[in-house]
């Protein structure tokens, strides 16, 4: 499944759970619609994954930060449920990117009266993601 078509699916689910419930939810009931939501629409989702913290190639704590929901192993959606989204929670989903080793996430924050305006697309610039081209020579096993 491509990003673009996956993040789709996560947002179309987010916007079926917020219009079912409205704002004002407590994170983690949103947390549970989510997960329901996805899996009925075949869509892989964890939650509550435990990302522990390297240093240095050295691990300094097991559980450092819990990833709200991991979706098919490639998103990474960070749940909100407040007035107004701050830097410092952008900047927490990029950390939570990068510890992970994964591409995108989605900030998604259910307190607002119109989702389509809590959603915002994090993208972690550190990681390499091959070009189409590339992917293909790779599946191939042919040299990039």
């Amino acid at each position: 499944m491509n990003l673009n078509y996956l993040t789709s699916q996560i947002i179309k689910a987010a916007l079926t759970v917020h219009t079912e419930l409205g704002p004002g939810l407590l994170e983690s009931v949103y947390q549970r619609c989510m997960v329901i939501e996805l899996r009925r629409m075949n869509v892989e989702v964890q939650s509550e994954v435990a990302l522990p913290v390297f240093y240095m190639g050295e691990k300094v704590q097991e559980e450092g930060f819990r990833l709200d929901l991991l979706v098919e192993n490639r998103v990474i959606v960070e749940l909100k449920s407040v007035e107004k989204v701050q830097p410092v929670h952008k900047k927490q989903l990029l950390t939570y990117l990068r510890l992970a080793d994964k591409e995108l996430g989605l900030l998604i924050n259910f307190g607002v009266s119109h989702l389509k305006e809590g959603i915002h697309r994090i993208i972690n610039s550190k990681k390499r993601v091959p070009s189409v081209n590339q992917a293909d020579l790779l599946e191939r096993g042919e040299p990039t």
